[in-house]
Order: C-alpha cells, then sequence, then structure tokens
C-alpha cells in the first residue's frame, strides 16, 4: 500500500511539472535560436564595414611642415589630436569590429572635417589664426581631447603642463 501511495503521489506531481519541464525546455530552444541569430548576426555585420582611409598627405600641407612648434608641442599635437584630426590616424583593433567600427569611422571623418592637421591652410593667415584660437579654448576648456577619446588612450591624456604649454603655444600663433 505504500508503495501504490508512493506511485500516485509522483504521478501527480509530474503531471504538475510536466507541462513546466517542456516549457523551460522550449525556452532553452527558443534562447538557442535567438543566440545563434545574434551571432550570425554579428558575423554578417563584419562584412558591412566602413572605410578606414588614410588619404596621403600632400608635401608642405601638414601643420608642423612649416608652421614647426617646440618638440614637446608636436609631441602632444601628434599624441592628443593626430588621430582624430589628421590622415594619420592609428586605427585600434577596436574599428574593425561593427558596430564600433561606424561609431569609431564616422568620428574620425567628422573630426577631419572640422580640423585637419594633415590639410592645413598655410596660405589662408586669417583662417590659420582662427584655427590656432579655436584650438587653444577647446584645450584650454579640457574640451579636447575628448574625454572619452583619452579614457581609452593614455598617450592622449595631457597633463596640466602640456594642456598649459599647447593653449600657450596655440595663442600665440593666433596672435601672429
Amino acid at each position: 500500500m505504500g508503495v501504490a501511495c508512493c506511485k500516485g503521489q509522483i504521478q501527480v506531481i509530474m503531471s504538475v511539472l510536466g507541462p513546466t519541464m517542456d516549457y523551460a525546455g522550449a525556452m532553452k530552444k527558443r534562447l538557442k535560436i535567438i543566440g545563434s541569430v545574434a551571432v550570425l548576426a554579428f558575423v554578417a555585420l563584419q562584412f558591412a564595414n566602413p572605410s578606414h582611409q588614410n588619404p596621403p598627405v600632400a608635401p608642405g600641407r601638414d601643420v608642423l611642415a612649416s608652421n614647426a612648434p617646440p618638440a614637446s608641442v608636436a609631441l602632444s599635437l601628434k599624441n592628443a589630436c593626430y588621430d582624430c584630426h589628421s590622415f594619420e590616424t592609428k586605427w585600434p583593433w577596436y574599428s574593425y569590429v561593427a558596430p564600433v567600427s561606424w561609431y569609431v569611422v564616422r568620428d574620425v571623418n567628422a573630426a577631419r572635417a572640422t580640423l585637419n592637421f594633415s590639410d592645413w591652410p598655410h596660405d589662408d593667415a586669417r583662417r590659420v589664426r582662427k584655427r590656432w584660437k579655436h584650438i587653444a579654448e577647446e584645450v584650454e576648456n579640457g574640451e579636447m581631447p575628448m574625454p572619452n577619446f583619452a579614457r581609452m588612450h593614455s598617450e592622449a591624456r595631457l597633463t596640466e603642463q602640456q594642456r598649459a604649454e599647447l593653449v600657450k603655444w596655440a595663442s600665440a600663433q593666433a596672435d601672429r
């Protein structure tokens, strides 16, 4: 009698848990399908990467070609500015992984359109002064290099001394 009683209780428990266990199995299957589709979509996105272009720098067009700053200022410009604001971008590994690549390429292209040290307007003194004034203001206010860029690129982090030296030199160029 004891075995029959337990058998009946087990059957009742299984009838209650059975649908739950089927539901859990179905959910696992759905999650596997969703995960597989997500992985396939990620792989497919890698074929839609934007072009990482670094056009050649025309001789004499780079800002450092004819307007050589002190070595420490030139180093600060190279480390903190050139990756976005020149044709000498060093593309990090993550700039080749979609969808991050889309944002990185978009930001570099926008930065180059705003200010490009590789295509400096040497022949327009008014534009040059205006650019140096703008650079001095952005660096002094801590807007450049952009904080999110500097967080990921330690070489782009300017010390207060480097920042002051760059602002002083850019301001002097703006006043020429």
